[in-house]
Order: C-alpha cells, then structure tokens, then sequence
C-alpha cells in the first residue's frame, strides 16, 4: 500500500461526512511499516498527506500499529526492535497530521506478544524495548510540544487477554505514554464480566487511551452495552478516543454505522462532542 492508494481512500470518508452534514469527520488511519518508514522521513510527504486530509474535512488523532504489515508475513512481537521502530515512526506521522488545536494523539497496536512460549527473556527484553519506546515518544513531546500515547491492545492467546493478564504484564510500564487500547468486541466476547474487567485495569493506574468496537445492527450485546456504559459512564469518559471499525465499504453503510453507534450511545445518555472515527 503506498500513499496515493491511502490518498484515494480518503474519498469515501469525505463522501460519509458529507452524508452525516458534519463540519469535520475523525479518522483512524492504518499505515504498514514500509510505508510508515517513508512518511517519517519525508515531511512534503506528510504535508501532502495533511492537505488531502483537510481538503475532505477530516481529521486525524489516531493511527493503528495493527495489523503489522500486509503481505501475511506475520507480525513481531514486542521483543523485536521493529516494532518500538514502527511505532516511533506513526508517533512522528501523527504529530504532523493532528489538527492545529488537538495536543495529544494516539497510536495503537496490538500487545504483547503470544503467550505460548513466552518466557522470561521474552519479557525482559520487551521491557527494555518499552523503555526505549517511552523515552522516544518523550522525546518527540519535547521537540513538538504535543503529546503521543500508546495503547496495548488485549486479544486472544496473547500476553494481553484477560484483564488480570493486561494488568499484569503492563505494569513496570510509562503509564504517562504508554496505556491499553480495548477492543470492545473482545472485551464483551471474553471477560466474564466487561464492566469489573475495564475497572480492574482502570484501578491499576493503566490508562485506556483508545476504544476500538464495532456497531452495526443485530451484533451489540447485554455485555457489550456494559462495557460502552462502564467506559462513559457516570464517572466520567475512561478514554478520549473512540473509533469505530466498520466492515463496510460504502460511504452510505459507512454513515450508516456511524449513526447506529451514535444512537447506542444516546440511549445511554450519552451526546459525544464528536463522532467516532471509522477506522482505515
């Protein structure tokens, strides 16, 4: 994938937010390592990218790190420099395409690594690559005067699975830079109990800095709408970031998600300053 193609992606989701009439849409972009490499190093590029993006009225404060690459040749896991280097690269994209107001973005990815054969030096050498990680991104911060988190994202027979899982292996992190991204579909599928899950990594000092989930009619559960609730609840927002990841094609299935979500959120009392961001 290379920019001209994500360039001409964007069209679609130009056309939802002129079917939703909205001033300015979120989007979440994906970026596969070669291309996330390029776009560091060539700031005209990341202009161009930029003026594409305002041209459309779309805005970026989320990139995803997942998955790693798009040829099917597997993704490495958090003990291979590759991928502190990826991740460092999208922080560095993401800080020229944030909107002039915004002062803090996202990047998730998905974390840690797998579980089976996962082992001491796996974990040791991970925690020196998080270092590292954090230290770039603080760095970054200095230089541009704005802020990139990163989230971990929980999935099955991974490192991060069940909340006590997360908590566990996330917890010598930068909890100032690094957090979880929660996938509210895993979340409703595997933790036995969503909401007491998404407080067991709140209550560890782990910040959720983004929301991924999936709204389309028929496939919201009892669990789900728990999870939705705990997140934005009557203790305030738990994240800033909420993105929905529509399946669909079209600019008019796209919308179509978006304000099913939104009605799900207004039936729990809930009215977001903006929408949430179709992914990719």
């Amino acid at each position: 994938m290379n920019l001209p193609v994500i360039v001409s992606q964007l069209d679609t989701y130009g056309a939802v937010r002129a079917r939703l009439g909205a001033d300015a849409l979120g989007v979440s972009l994906w970026l596969p390592p070669s291309l996330a490499a390029a776009l560091a190093v060539e700031s005209r590029a990341r202009t161009r990218l930029r003026a594409e993006l305002d041209a459309r009225g779309l805005e970026v404060v989320t990139l995803s790190g997942a998955p790693f690459d798009e040829g099917g040749g597997g993704t490495p896991a958090w003990d291979q420099p590759a991928r502190r280097e990826y991740t460092l690269d999208l922080a560095r994209i993401l800080l020229d395409l944030l909107d002039e107001d915004a002062v803090r973005g996202t990047v998730g990815t998905i974390g840690i690594g797998p579980r089976e054969g996962w082992a001491e030096a796996e974990e040791k050498a991970t925690l020196g690559i998080l270092r590292r990680l954090s230290h770039g991104l603080a760095d970054l911060a200095w230089q541009n005067g704005r802020a990139v988190g990163v989230g971990f994202q929980p999935a099955p027979g991974l490192v991060l699975d069940s909340p006590e899982q997360t908590v566990a292996a996330l917890s010598r992190i930068d909890k100032d830079r690094l957090g979880v991204c929660l996938d509210l579909g895993h979340v409703a599928r595997t933790w036995p109990d969503p909401a007491a899950g998404i407080e067991t990594v709140t209550d560890s000092g782990l910040a959720i800095v983004e929301v991924r989930l999936t709204a389309v009619a028929g496939s919201t559960t009892g669990a789900w709408r728990e999870g939705l609730g705990q997140l934005f609840g009557r203790q305030g927002p738990l994240t800033e970031n909420l993105t929905l990841v529509s399946q669909a094609s079209s600019a008019e299935q796209i919308a179509g998600d978006v304000a099913y979500l939104l009605a799900e959120l207004a039936a729990l009392g809930l009215a977001p300053e903006n929408e949430p961001c179709p992914a990719r």
